[in-house]
């Protein structure tokens, strides 16, 4: 597939850049978490603005909708003319809880632009992703009515809260979808200035393990010395979970082949914050231990807080862990070998409770499909510089979703997002220029659909 980059296509994304740098701003402002406990007239006024844009950009029909009380979705269709292809853009509106907002440097729901990027919750995952989609359709507007490719666009409301209806939704409107490409604007590149795509990422369980001692608290000066705390006790449970070099310890889980590129040491310490005294985990590559092996961590611990703490010996503790999978791991297979780990190390004879949780596919995207070479010429029609294939520590387990219910549509993985966008974090922010790529990108991904034909 040759995309050739054309002067005029670049020179129109960059006269739509301060345009969509404002609707994404406006975006930003709205606070849409679709989590349990936050207002949820947020999350309906956020598909009301996108679905604004949409009809905006040229999109003749555009509905909001939700299934099984979920959150609301946008879906928007410019039908195929026969004998065309259809490409369906994703990305959500819903972001993530902010934390701790006197941590922003500024506030989280008020975009600010410094040094070339835009600073604000949902500013790069993935508010942005929106962006690139109706951006690339102002720009697209007319030749994609000469052209006659189907667009669809489908934007969720509550993939930061684990997607609990997607499969619902696109199961109803199954015709509607159907699609011959499928691109997810959820991911990141490589680093400023280097493009990619993303053609694996690890799947994910999680699971809640509780330990408990004792039937109530006791005296610790009485009681204490033959009786060990439950704290302690799921802290050597927790001992367990990985090996003296920090590999995961589990029995029985996969580990993909190594990638065919690596990053540098100093840079994963930048982008993650990473101390420089303190020693890294795991063996092999760097983006090994990121993309294609199993990865533990303990994300969440219910004790007695300190400030609460009186002499007593805790009766019960809980943690939650999350489990990342590899490329090829089976999630149920995960997760018994989780829960048979948990039995086989529970320490002295504890009480030990293990409540799976999520359970989420990885993905890996075949390396030489059309739509990969059509994905790999745009990017490098739009960057100027070829696109590398990474793999993404994180998961999408809604792809798996996708493939199943749409199994001949071609899914690509591409993203707005670079090392230093922190989404999910403090200070998330976007690289406008970068931006500006993405969005030149998928006009020529769009173009090079309608150019190849051979729809269903």
């Amino acid at each position: 597939m040759t995309v050739t980059a054309d002067p005029k296509l670049t020179a129109r994304i960059a006269e739509l850049m301060p345009e969509a740098v404002e609707d994404l701003k406006s975006l930003v402002r709205i606070p849409s978490i679709a989590f349990d406990g936050y207002d949820q007239s947020h999350v309906a006024r956020s598909a009301e603005a996108v679905a604004g844009l949409l009809r905006e950009a040229g999109m003749p029909e555009v509905e909001i909708d939700s299934v099984d009380g979920g959150a609301p979705a946008v879906l928007a269709r410019r039908p195929a003319a026969d004998g065309m292809p259809t490409v369906m853009l994703y990305a959500h509106h819903d972001v993530q809880p902010v934390g701790d907002e006197n941590a922003w440097t500024s506030a989280p729901f008020e975009p600010e632009e410094r040094d070339g990027r835009l600073y604000g919750r949902g500013a790069a995952d993935d508010k942005a992703g929106i962006m690139a989609h109706v951006t690339a359709l102002r720009a697209l507007r007319e030749e994609l009515d000469e052209s006659g490719v189907g667009v669809t666009v489908f934007i969720e409301g509550e993939e930061e809260w684990g997607s609990p209806t997607f499969r619902p939704f696109i199961e109803k409107h199954r015709d509607a979808m159907e699609s011959d490409i499928i691109i997810v604007a959820d991911s990141s590149n490589w680093k400023i200035g280097q493009p990619s795509l993303t053609t694996s990422l690890r799947g994910l369980v999680d699971a809640v393990i509780d330990v408990r001692v004792l039937d109530f608290p006791v005296h610790s000066g009485m009681f204490g010395g033959p009786i060990l705390d439950a704290p302690t006790q799921l802290g050597r449970l927790i001992a367990t979970f990985h090996d003296a070099d920090g590999s995961v310890a589990i029995k029985g889980l996969y580990q993909a082949e190594e990638p065919d590129v690596d990053m540098d040491e100093a840079d994963l310490r930048r982008d993650a914050g990473v101390p420089d005294g303190l020693g890294l985990s795991g063996t092999g590559s760097l983006t090994g231990r990121l993309w294609t092996k199993p990865a533990l961590s303990i994300i969440g611990i219910d004790a007695t807080p300190v400030q609460q703490a009186s002499n007593t010996i805790i009766a019960s503790t809980r943690a939650k862990v999350s489990l990342r999978l590899a490329p090829g791991q089976d999630p149920e297979a995960a997760m018994e070998a989780l829960i048979q780990h948990v039995k086989e190390n529970t320490p002295n004879g504890a009480e030990v409770t293990v409540t799976p949780g999520e359970m989420g596919k990885p993905f890996l995207a075949p390396a030489d499909s059309a739509g990969m070479k059509l994905a790999r010429a745009a990017f490098e029609a739009s960057w100027g510089v070829k696109p590398v294939d990474t793999g993404l520590g994180g998961s999408i387990p809604f792809i798996a979703d996708l493939l199943e219910v749409f199994p001949e549509a071609e899914v690509l993985v591409t993203g707005v997002e670079d090392p230093d966008s922190r989404a999910h974090g403090i200070d998330e922010s976007l690289h406008l220029g970068d931006f500006e790529h993405v969005c030149l990108a998928e006009a020529h991904i769009l173009r090079g659909a309608a150019a190849a034909g051979g729809g269903r």
